[in-house]
C-alpha cells in the first residue's frame, strides 16, 4: 500500500473477504498516516458501519479518532454512485471533482478513495459502461492530490471484466503474490523479474513463503531478482531462499557496490519475450498486505 502515491488509480481483484479487508485496512491506515482525507465506500451488503470501523481500527484507535475528526468517512456505494437509483458517468466525475476541491478547502493535503464497485451489477450497468466509466475518470488523476482504489469481486463480476479492468487501471493491487499473471509468447526467451523491496521494513512469514514459492514455481531459466534490506534478506534466507535456484537476493549495498542502476517499475525480460497483463511490478510491497503492480506513471 505504501507504493501507491497521490495521483495513482488502482484496481483490486478481490479473491476473498479476508484479503479484501486486509488490503483495505492497510490502504486506509496509510492514507490516515499521511494526513489525507479518506473515503471508504462499501457495498450495502457488506458489514455495518460500526463493524467496518472496528476492522479498520483493529484496536489502534487511529481509525476511530479519524472518524470523529472527519478525516475518515464510511459511505455506501449506492448512495455515492446511484443517488437516484440510476448511474451517470458525468455526474460521478463532477462529484469526485467537487469532493476533491472541498477536501482541499478544508485543509487536507489529499483525498484517498477506496470503493467497492459491486453497485454496477446491482444497477444493471454493463461491462462496457463500467470500463468506459473507469477510463473517463483518468483525467481526475492528473491532479496529484487524488488516490483511488476500486475493487471488483470475481463473485459478482465475470473473469473477463475483472481482467479487462487491469488494462484500464494504471496499477493493480494484488492481495497475494500468486495473483501475478504472465503470458509469455510462444518460444519466448527466459524471463527475468525484478522486485524492489528496499523500502520494505517488515514482511510476515506467510508472505515471505509466498514470495519464495512464486520463485520456486517459475519455469527453468526464469529468475526472480529481489532487492531488499539486510533484515528481509535474513528472513528469506532463513526460510530457504538459497535452495531456490530461480531466486536471487541482492541487498541495496551489494547492488550499489556493483554499480547496478536503480530498477524501473516493471519486470525485465530477455529479448524476444512478451509481457501479459499484470507482469509489470510497482516499486514495492506493503508491510501489512497488498502488492502493487502495473504500468505506473
Amino acid at each position: 500500500m505504501q507504493a501507491l502515491r497521490p495521483g495513482d488509480h488502482a484496481c483490486l481483484d478481490v479473491p476473498d473477504a479476508q484479503a479484501h479487508w486486509q488490503v483495505l485496512t492497510a490502504y486506509t491506515r496509510t492514507g490516515l498516516t499521511r494526513g489525507e482525507k479518506v473515503l471508504v465506500v462499501l457495498d450495502p451488503a457488506d458489514v455495518g458501519d460500526d463493524d467496518a470501523l472496528a476492522r479498520l481500527d483493529a484496536g489502534t484507535g487511529q481509525a476511530e479518532a479519524a472518524c470523529r475528526s472527519g478525516q475518515l468517512e464510511i459511505l455506501r456505494n449506492t448512495a455515492v454512485y446511484l443517488p437516484d437509483g440510476s448511474f451517470s458517468r458525468e455526474r460521478q466525475f463532477r462529484l469526485y471533482s467537487d469532493e476533491l476541491e472541498r477536501v482541499w478547502a478544508e485543509g487536507w493535503p489529499g483525498l484517498r478513495v477506496g470503493a467497492d464497485m459491486a453497485w454496477g451489477q446491482r444497477a444493471g450497468v454493463g461491462d462496457d459502461q463500467l470500463l468506459d466509466y473507469e477510463a473517463c475518470m483518468e483525467p481526475l488523476f492528473v491532479d496529484p492530490r487524488l488516490t483511488a482504489m476500486c475493487w471488483y469481486s470475481r463473485h459478482q463480476y465475470t473473469d473477463h471484466l475483472v481482467a479487462a479492468m487491469r488494462t484500464v487501471h494504471p496499477l493493480q493491487v494484488m492481495a497475494h503474490l500468486d495473483a501475478l499473471e504472465v503470458i509469455p509468447a510462444d518460444g519466448a526467451a527466459p524471463l527475468r523479474y525484478v522486485l524492489d523491496l528496499t523500502d520494505l521494513f517488515y514482511m510476515e512469514a506467510h508472505t515471505a513463503w509466498q514470495l519464495i514459492g512464486f520463485a520456486r514455481d517459475l519455469p527453468d531459466g526464469d529468475t526472480l531478482d529481489v532487492r531488499c534490506g539486510p533484515i528481509l534478506e535474513a528472513v528469506l534466507r532463513g526460510l530457504g531462499a538459497d535452495d531456490v535456484r530461480q531466486l536471487r537476493l541482492r541487498t541495496e549495498t551489494e547492488a550499489a557496490a556493483d554499480g547496478e542502476p536503480e530498477p524501473e517499475s516493471g519486470a525485465e525480460q530477455e529479448p524476444g519475450a512478451e509481457q501479459g497483463p499484470g507482469t509489470e511490478q510497482g516499486p514495492g510491497a506493503d508491510p501489512e498486505s497488498g502488492t502493487v503492480s502495473g504500468t505506473g506513471r
